[in-house]
């Protein structure tokens, strides 16, 4: 079964946020919600597959995907990708590897860490979860101006 979230389920991640922010993340976000269908692959390693992840993401490991993509991936879906975190590259390599195969591809910069650091649901094997966005990586009320 092909795994896709529908525009409903990131708007609903989005109206998780605080509202009144502009930044880019959430403003991206919100973009992604607003188009077609898209895919969340977390490309965290296969060790990590319990590991908490954004509402509706196919765990799909970059080292899995040229045997897996197929199964879990619709082609006329955008992707988008994440790992961990800024300092993780393992959403870039996934984008390549899935991009090779034909994919249309979006990295989600920041990764995992500053979804949930800008206080956008999340799911966890106890169900979905939200954290308040933190003021050093996301406006709290008002526009930040970038």
């Amino acid at each position: 079964m092909k795994a896709t979230v529908s525009a409903a389920a990131t708007n609903a991640a989005v109206s998780a946020r605080r509202s009144g922010s502009s930044s880019r993340p959430a403003r991206r976000a919100r973009a992604m919600a607003a188009d077609a269908s898209s895919t969340t692959a977390d490309a965290l390693c296969a060790a990590r597959a319990s590991s908490p992840k954004a509402p509706g993401a196919v765990h799909l490991p970059t080292a899995l995907i040229p045997e897996r993509a197929a199964d879990l991936l619709d082609k006329s879906v955008p992707v988008v990708t994440y790992c961990w975190g800024p300092g993780c590259n393992g959403a870039t390599r996934a984008a390549l590897a899935l991009a090779e195969l034909g994919y249309q591809v979006k990295e989600m910069l920041g990764g995992f860490e500053y979804w949930v650091r800008e206080g956008f649901a999340y799911e966890t094997w106890q169900g979905p979860e939200r954290r308040d966005a933190d003021p050093l990586t996301a406006p709290v009320t008002g526009a930040c101006g970038c």
